[in-house]
């Protein structure tokens, strides 16, 4: 079992710039696929971006060019670079890993998530 603690979110103006991250423990970090989804008011959840073991990367269509994850697998943790960042980037964002090897877009994949973190962007 993996336990997943993200961290970074805050409120920030449009077109500005957060740094979401995700510390596991637990079993082994880089067996793990990793994914960021995020959940708006009223809205349901959906896929943000995906990191495979071996470093391919998968987004959204709607942060494609602003958004990056990365990991490190020294440090048990992936990472959501935010640029750009508009006022429908609103939500809160989860932590996400498996072991299932699939598309990485779909939250049924994952088996872990974390509590998520509050992103807030002002207009």
């Amino acid at each position: 079992q993996v336990q997943l603690v993200e961290s970074g979110g805050g409120l920030v103006q449009a077109g500005g710039s957060l740094r979401l991250s995700c510390a596991a423990s637990g079993r082994t970090f880089s067996s793990y696929i990793m994914g960021w989804f995020r959940q708006a008011p009223e809205k349901e959840r959906e896929f943000v971006a995906a990191i495979s073991r071996g470093g391919v990367t998968a987004y959204a269509d709607s942060v494609k060019g602003r958004f990056t994850i990365s990991r490190d697998n020294a440090k048990s943790s992936v990472y959501l670079q935010m640029n750009s960042l508009k006022p429908e980037d609103t939500a809160v964002y989860y932590c996400a890993a498996t072991l299932n090897v699939g598309s990485g877009r779909s939250q049924d994949e994952y088996e872990y998530w974390g509590q998520g973190t509050q992103v807030t962007v002002s207009s």
